[in-house]
């Protein structure tokens, strides 16, 4: 397998590091719009020749195309924010390389009643392309990072093994993180914070399908296993609502994350200023008006998340909530996986979030090198076998739980 990584980021930096210890690949192109980011990424990694740096722009579908031919790269793995997406995916076809990312293509509200209904949904851009994806017999693995990703295998594992019928799948994710010195330290890309914490999320119920509701809203406290303790979660757009009940049975299913009151405060207030917005606006700069986003201006004002990892304290949790019924009787299950920050620090020199979103695309590839998982068109993690998964989390020296409710 040679494997061309867009993204050399805190994401991509630590999918370099779990993938440096394992055997299953020839060649990882590392690329990113900042050369110096690829070439870092590259030099901690011992000389390791199987790893090569390179520069591009994400955006240039050409460039990404003419660089997996170069290099003769048969995967794509995207881990850059999820403007890029499209472009991309759109590049790993017209290169005939399968294509792996870890957040789906952009959701847009409905114009009339965003908060009742669907406009374009998580997703919807590429499984519009899911045909020609299939008919050429080639594949695009999309959402296969922690959430979604895991969240995703492990309902498929709940509906394979644990339930025969199931009445919801919630994914529920909560932390117990601090970051010393800092009231507002994002452990994730503030990008796709804002992205998926303002958009309307989205509800899934089999009598109703898809519908939207206001964002922070049905709050509940989920209690968090190994320490973390009970969280306040919140309905937050994510793209597991959009994915699981394509391959997996279930009468709901939602998405909810820990947030607190201020950080959710905090994205209310920079959507009043209009600091969440995309679209450029003009400002002074030194040699004359500059065009930029409100959004990236926010995103340049806060500190790195990939370098939050020696001030950081705790520990992280992704996880999937199911209840239903098995052999006739009510049950409900957390399977779950929990990354302690002083852990990934010390074994891997990565936070927690970064680190726990970046060991499953790596094991994914490892799964589709073996093929032990193997498929046609444009599919989520739910539509591959959910124990292969499991065992080589395991085996990353990394093992998940399950908590009976």
């Amino acid at each position: 397998m040679r494997v061309l990584l867009v993204g050399a980021g805190g994401v991509g930096t630590a999918v370099t590091r779990i993938a440096a210890r394992r055997t299953f690949f020839e060649t990882m192109v590392v690329a990113d719009y900042d050369p110096a980011r690829s070439a870092a990424a590259v030099a901690a990694l011992d000389g390791d020749g199987r790893f090569l740096a390179e520069r591009v722009d994400a955006g240039d579908e050409a460039a990404v195309t003419a660089l997996l031919a170069r290099h003769g790269c048969d995967v794509l793995l995207n881990a850059t924010d999820p403007r890029f997406v499209m472009p991309l995916f759109r590049a790993a076809r017209a290169a005939g390389a399968t294509y792996v990312d870890m957040a789906m293509s952009l959701s847009r509200p409905h114009a009339e009643r965003p908060y009742e209904e669907c406009g374009v949904k998580l997703g919807d851009e590429q499984f519009a392309e899911a045909g020609a994806w299939e008919e050429a017999g080639a594949l695009a693995l999309v959402g296969m990072g922690v959430e979604p990703g895991l969240s995703d295998v492990f309902a498929r594992y709940a509906a394979d093994e644990l339930f025969d019928e199931i009445e919801e799948i919630g994914v529920r994710d909560g932390a117990n993180l601090t970051v010393d010195g800092l009231d507002f330290a994002p452990s994730f890309s503030i990008w796709t914070t804002i992205e998926e914490c303002l958009n309307p999320p989205v509800v899934y119920e089999a009598e109703r399908g898809w519908y939207t509701t206001e964002p922070f809203s049905e709050p509940e406290v989920f209690d968090f296993p190994e320490g973390i303790g009970p969280v306040e979660c919140v309905n937050v757009e994510h793209e597991e609502v959009l994915l699981v009940p394509r391959w997996v049975g279930a009468r709901r299913v939602t998405f909810k994350y820990g947030l607190g009151q201020e950080f959710i405060d905090t994205l209310r207030t920079l959507h009043r200023l209009g600091l969440d917005g995309t679209d450029p606006v003009t400002v002074p700069g030194a040699d004359g008006p500059v065009r930029v986003s409100p959004r990236d201006v926010v995103a340049a004002c806060l500190p790195d998340p990939a370098t939050l990892g020696e001030r950081m304290h705790g520990k992280t949790c992704a996880g999937t909530w199911v209840r239903g019924v098995r052999d006739g009787a009510p049950r409900e299950v957390y399977l779950y996986h929990v990354v302690d920050n002083q852990w990934s620090m010390a074994e891997y020199g990565s936070q927690a979030v970064v680190w726990q979103t970046a060991v499953n695309p790596v094991v994914a590839l490892e799964l589709l090198a073996t093929r032990a998982w193997e498929g046609a068109g444009v599919l989520g993690p739910e539509a591959f076998p959910a124990r292969p998964f499991l065992d080589l989390l395991t085996a990353y020296g990394s093992p998940w739980g399950m908590r009976e409710q």
